[in-house]
């Protein structure tokens, strides 16, 4: 009798604690997977000339290293709805996690430079699961009252991720070294491995979807996003579209995306459902989540690159610069949510990238003698710009849709967020190549030794030459004034990049006026039948 009575008090599985700790610990677990494939998009920035020296790699071979992963990673993204749908989100997650783990050991065993781009894409293209995966469910399996909390917590961690990569990168490699940016995944996905296994059983898959699956489709999408992406990488490089190789994959690219969409359309269970894009505000959110992603991917490029190749700065020091958009990013979370108490979505977006946009224009002025200081308020207004706009865009993107087409949206939204970034890399690498010998070419025309300035700063170089010792003076006097020419060129390169980047905010603040105004505590929640409620004007 007292054992009975025991079992009867016992919580059941249905008792809303049981529900709400399982929950909360299948997508914690969620959320560290996520965190690990973003990071390691950006954790090899600041420490490619160490993995260059440990793989004799060249210097455009040394590229790939972050090119293999994002090509490949690209494809699994929108991909994944499908297999979430067909596996079920928790069997995709755990072999996505489980892959990735495997081929981060693999990466960081690699003794040449072509294992290790095979390692770096297959880690890409089976850890690229788990970035939209959490993003559904976090819309998904949350009730209304929670989503904005989850929401939060989880632009945190993708605004975050790719931001501390360079930090945490160069930190890494100076305390150990650089095969340890592939090791360290390894005991956080076995925590993921454990945490989603034991806790992640969110829905049920569907095995019929094996049926009806569009090879075809899926071969359209991986020409259209894969050569897009390449072209995008590779561009600079081969000089665009002189380039015979850029021209074709160009054009086998346009090919693939018209055939995809065509067959998309067309499918009664399409790969990649399209529809969602009927909807206004997702149309308008996935637009800003591509600039969103061009302002996350492009200033953190552009920020270790310029401390690495003007002042010479060692990865551990670009690390310690770079730690402050981190801590930003991680601030804005309780502002964010406490500021959505109390100014709707819009004005925030348009505040955001108005902050982003401000800090982007006081960039311009930058100097090689810039100090700590001035790389403060860059990473504060930046990252505080950007968190506040990614916090609150996937709300207005997701709210207003449907169920069914959560998973599917979650993998649009974050293709349009990797493919900004990759937009973004290719612009400001064109942009860094080209108008650094633009304004190269203006300061060497402007300078003459004909002139009394030109002549006295070549003497008192190669004075100084002399007194060094040097066999030529005059001609080393020459090399180093080109060489300060050149540096004086590539500032004033970045100074456009980071022009051309306040542009493009403010740009998107205005685009933003055209999504349909709600309040984030009355976002419209899709009821369980797929019918949905009209946004609160």
């Amino acid at each position: 009798m007292t054992r009975l009575a025991a079992e009867q008090n016992q919580p059941t599985t249905d008792d809303p604690d049981i529900v709400r700790n399982r929950l909360i610990f299948g997508f914690g677990g969620m959320l560290i997977g996520q965190f690990l494939a973003y990071l390691d998009i950006q954790i090899v920035n600041s420490s490619l000339a160490q993995i260059q020296a440990g793989t004799s790699a060249s210097s455009d071979e040394i590229s790939w290293v972050q090119s293999a992963y994002l090509i490949a990673e690209v494809v699994m993204i929108p991909l994944s709805s499908y297999l979430a749908r067909w596996w079920g989100t928790q069997r995709l997650f755990m072999m996505s996690c489980a892959g990735f783990t495997i081929m981060s050991v693999l990466t960081g065993l690699s003794s040449d430079i072509d294992t290790m781009i095979i390692t770096r894409a297959l880690q890409g293209f089976i850890g690229g699961a788990m970035i939209p995966t959490v993003f559904a469910t976090a819309f998904a399996a949350f009730p209304p009252e929670r989503r904005m909390i989850s929401s939060v917590i989880m632009s945190t961690v993708i605004s975050m991720a790719p931001t501390i990569g360079p930090t945490l990168g160069g930190q890494i490699t100076e305390q150990l070294n650089w095969r340890w940016l592939f090791f360290i995944n390894v005991p956080f996905g076995l925590l993921v491995l454990f945490l989603v296994g034991r806790f992640g059983d969110f829905d049920r898959p569907d095995p019929r979807l094996a049926r009806n699956f569009d090879w075809a489709a899926l071969i359209c999408m991986a020409l259209f996003l894969m050569c897009g992406q390449y072209v995008l990488e590779e561009g600079t490089g081969e000089a665009w579209f002189q380039s015979d190789l850029i021209l074709g994959l160009t054009a086998l690219s346009l090919m693939g995306g018209i055939l995809f969409v065509w067959r998309s359309l067309k499918s009664a269970n399409p790969i990649v459902e399209l529809s969602a894009f009927g909807d206004r505000n997702f149309r308008v959110g996935c637009f800003l989540t591509f600039i969103s992603g061009v302002g996350l991917f492009g200033s953190t490029y552009l920020l270790p690159l310029f401390l690495a190749r003007v002042r010479g700065d060692s990865p551990g020091q670009i690390g310690a610069t770079m730690v402050v958009s981190g801590l930003m990013m991680f601030a804005m979370g309780p502002i964010s949510t406490r500021l959505a108490q109390f100014v709707p979505p819009r004005p925030q977006i348009i505040l955001g990238f108005l902050i982003a946009a401000a800090g982007m224009w006081i960039s311009r002025d930058v100097t090689p003698e810039w100090g700590f200081n001035q790389y403060l308020v860059l990473q504060i207004t930046r990252s505080a710009g950007l968190a506040l706009v990614m916090f609150t865009t996937q709300n207005i993107t997701m709210g207003t849709l449907s169920p069914e087409l959560m998973k599917s949206a979650g993998s649009l939204v974050n293709l349009s967020r990797n493919l900004g970034g990759a937009f973004a890399l290719a612009v400001l690498t064109t942009i860094l190549a080209t108008h650094s010998a633009q304004h190269f070419h203006d300061l060497a025309a402007g300078f003459s030794v004909t002139q009394a300035a030109g002549f006295e700063m070549i003497n008192g170089l190669a004075a100084h030459m002399q007194d060094l010792g040097l066999r030529e003076p005059d001609a080393a006097a020459r090399k180093v004034m080109s060489s300060i020419l050149r540096r004086d060129a590539l500032v004033m390169a970045f100074s456009d990049c980071y022009t051309i980047l306040a542009g493009g905010f403010v740009f998107a603040a205005l685009i933003s006026l055209t999504a349909k105004p709600t309040r984030l505590s009355n976002v419209p929640v899709a009821a369980q039948d797929g019918s949905r409620n009209d946004p609160v004007e």
